[in-house]
């Protein structure tokens, strides 16, 4: 009984520690896929294929988001298209500032791993991507 108490409360200590905002910046580079968008009700979207993915390329505290679609060689098709980011540390939290010649907008980084990337827009939904991995074609 007394095991289970410790784990329950290393659990509890070890679950609600926030990851500092500073070390979320090297996670946002490279290329990532849509997985799920939870609305603001808690209701969930799930994304099992995606056309096109998100390539994002950090230089210090600045960026830039742009769309791309894999090719099964391994390659991208790219637009034009790219919408550039500050990065500011404000309290606890990752904020990137979005400005495009038609709009501006900020997401928080809520949560930034090797394989995970969780942003949070104005509306309230929450983004989920995974890392995206090329494709793999079998040749026999």
């Amino acid at each position: 009984m007394k095991n289970i108490m410790c784990f329950l409360i290393l659990t509890l200590v070890f679950g609600c520690v926030k990851q500092d905002p500073s070390e979320q910046i090297a996670y946002i580079d490279g290329y990532w896929e849509i997985k799920s968008v939870t609305m603001p009700d808690g209701t969930k979207k799930e994304f099992k294929l995606s056309t096109t993915i998100d390539f994002i390329e950090v230089t210090a505290d600045s960026g830039m988001r742009k769309k791309v679609s894999p090719q099964l060689d391994g390659s991208f098709l790219t637009n034009n298209s790219v919408e550039k980011f500050s990065l500011k540390i404000e309290g606890d939290s990752l904020r990137m500032y979005y400005t495009t010649p038609f709009d501006s907008w900020k997401e928080t980084v809520l949560e930034a791993k090797d394989s995970l990337l969780r942003v949070k827009n104005k509306d309230h939904k929450i983004y989920t991507y995974k890392r995206f991995s090329t494709f793999r074609i079998k040749q026999e």
